[in-house]
């Protein structure tokens, strides 16, 4: 075999959801439904971060105008989210954070430190590199490394 191109060079890949979707979230396969959600906490088969917001396709997204008698929508909420795997993305953090350390999905999509000896280095999605650290409930930078 002479070579061979990558099926996508670069850029994320889109996956359709099976819960709410936030961007900046870290999502993970949804086993039951070939679809994705968000991290749960201690998750090893993180696919990325969601570059934007999603919702379940069966999600009504109706009007909500009072004095409205059709029902427009003029900006529904897609049913898919664009997944990215690598590069430096604002996050939040399920507890403090310090500027260099490793970290792993934790519940909601957020981030959390990991633990050097106790966490199977399987976990770790990623590196703090906001120079003052992340506050836990803070959004902060971290540089996505999901291989």
């Amino acid at each position: 075999m002479p070579g061979v191109v990558p099926a996508y060079p670069c850029g994320p890949i889109t996956f359709e959801v099976s819960a709410n979707v936030v961007g900046g979230q870290l999502v993970v396969p949804d086993g039951t439904t070939q679809k994705v959600k968000p991290s749960v906490g201690g998750d090893a088969t993180v696919l990325g971060i969601a570059t934007k917001d999603a919702v379940p396709s069966a999600t009504s997204q109706d009007s909500t105008v009072p004095i409205s008698q059709n029902a427009f929508n003029f900006s529904p909420v897609s049913p898919y989210v664009a997944v990215a795997g690598d590069g430096t993305w604002p996050m939040t953090a399920a507890a403090a954070i310090a500027f260099g350390a490793l970290v792993k999905a934790a519940a909601a999509g957020a981030v959390t430190p990991f633990v050097e000896g106790t966490d199977d280095a399987s976990l770790v999605v990623g590196q703090c590199v906001d120079p003052a650290g992340i506050a836990s409930g803070s959004v902060g930078l971290i540089r996505l490394k999901i291989s």
